[in-house]
């Protein structure tokens, strides 16, 4: 069916997979001539891609779903994503959504649409887990100075508290081959970045019988692509020789995502994790030795079943420990299906939001030391094309959010710059260079 003159709008909740999927998505509309308009203006469809990582993530898409329905009454009203999957009745239930698509159907939206009718009883689509084995490409474009290139999906750990290999099913991904072509797509659009992306991306090549670092040494060679960033990747799938490879590259940047949730090895246990606090140490001891100026970036969980006060006293001092740049701090949120709400020892709500905010205070700790090591130096920074007020913003190689006034001529555009000191908001001022 032809959409000619018809308007499509997107919202995109959680991870950075989530935008590469969801520009996918919204070239699927604009193929059958769907206009695409931002998500506040006057839609004939509205689809929201959800998050279902914690509580507050299905509460924020109950939100947009009730705001896109408030919009426009009339229009569709479409949800796909991890939430959808994992409860399709429960956002079935609320009014004015008529189509919910899971994991595997939310590519194909368009077979959905129909005359664009509201509908009396809501649609849902949803395959089980075990027959969610197909893989999408997708790379995300058109709102952002960077694109996130999809490169693997699903996950097969299992950790007791996570919902995502429930939401997405488990590990796969495309070839080297067809994965280089789509970044090829994203250069082609005028990114000079692009960011790797997936659930566990360093389990790249578990259905093809390649591996992560053949990946990476064929994305390099991408012609026009400036910047090649790593996503966040699992320490014990992080080697020795990836490391030593963003050491030698003049592409992939000096930038670690390490997810640790936790410094005690008694609740890493309990979270079935696949590595020990001692590993950890390794790798961010091996990362300073050889990429000494890399940005290391860490997420941790507070307060999950197990963590008494004494293991999370542990875990904060391993953290204080690393010479780390940034904490990504989430509060533990009891998902439904998983192993962790077996555990003993419930953390009160209070405690939870206590300790991660002892992990935020922390993590301000470490990026202000970071910066203040780099201060004087003479770096390259890609400025993107959001303006905040009179200023921009860019990023260094090793990630320093750095703020300038804003000058058109600078989007989108490598400059160097050097760094001179760290401005109140905690970015940090440069003087260009010629």
């Amino acid at each position: 069916m032809d959409y000619k003159g018809k308007k499509a709008a997107f919202y995109t909740l959680g991870c950075k997979l989530n935008f590469s999927e969801t520009s996918t998505i919204a070239a699927s509309f604009k193929e059958v001539g769907f206009d695409r308009v931002e998500f506040e203006e006057e839609a004939d469809v509205y689809v929201i891609n959800t998050c279902s990582v914690t509580n507050q993530g299905d509460k924020e898409s109950r939100n947009i779903i009730r705001r896109a329905v408030r919009k426009n009454p009339n229009a569709m009203v479409i949800v796909v994503g991890c939430y959808s999957q994992l409860k399709p009745e429960e956002v079935g239930h609320i009014e004015g959504v008529d189509l919910v698509l899971g994991t595997q159907e939310k590519f194909h939206i368009p077979a959905y649409l129909g005359d664009l009718q509201k509908k009396d009883t809501t649609q849902v689509q949803t395959t089980r887990l075990a027959n969610i084995k197909s893989y999408h490409r997708a790379f995300s474009w058109g709102d952002r100075t960077r694109s996130f290139l999809k490169v693997q999906d699903g996950c097969d750990y299992y950790c007791s508290f996570c919902t995502i290999p429930f939401a997405r099913g488990r590990s796969r991904n495309d070839t080297i081959e067809n994965t280089v072509a789509e970044a090829q797509k994203a250069v082609d659009k005028g990114f000079k970045e692009i960011i790797l992306t997936g659930v566990n991306i360093g389990d790249f090549g578990k259905t093809t019988g390649e591996n992560f670092r053949d990946l990476l040494k064929a994305l390099e060679k991408v012609e026009g692509l400036n910047r090649l960033r790593l996503g966040s990747i699992e320490p014990n799938l992080l080697k020795d020789e990836i490391i030593e490879l963003v050491a030698e590259s003049k592409v992939i940047m000096p930038h670690f995502h390490l997810p640790l949730q936790s410094g005690s090895d008694e609740i890493l246990s309990l979270m079935k994790r696949k590595y020990s606090t001692e590993l950890y140490r390794r790798r961010v001891e091996r990362i300073r030795e050889i990429v000494p100026h890399a940005f290391i970036g860490v997420d941790v969980i507070a307060g999950t079943n197990g963590e008494t006060e004494s293991y999370f006293q542990e875990s904060y001092d391993f953290l204080n420990s690393l010479e780390i740049s940034q904490l990504h701090a989430f509060t533990y949120s009891e998902r439904s299906g998983t192993q962790a709400l077996k555990i003993p020892w419930k953390v009160e709500v209070e405690d939870r939001k206590r300790r991660t905010q002892m992990y935020i205070n922390l993590s301000e700790k470490k990026l202000r030391a970071f910066y203040e090591q780099h201060l004087g130096a003479e770096q390259t920074v890609l400025f993107e094309d959001k303006k905040s007020q009179d200023s921009m913003n860019g990023f260094t190689e090793n990630y320093i959010k750095v703020e300038i006034p804003y000058n058109e001529d600078l989007v989108n555009q490598l400059h160097p710059v050097k760094l001179k000191s760290i401005l109140p908001n905690g970015h940090v001022a440069v003087d260009l260079m010629a």
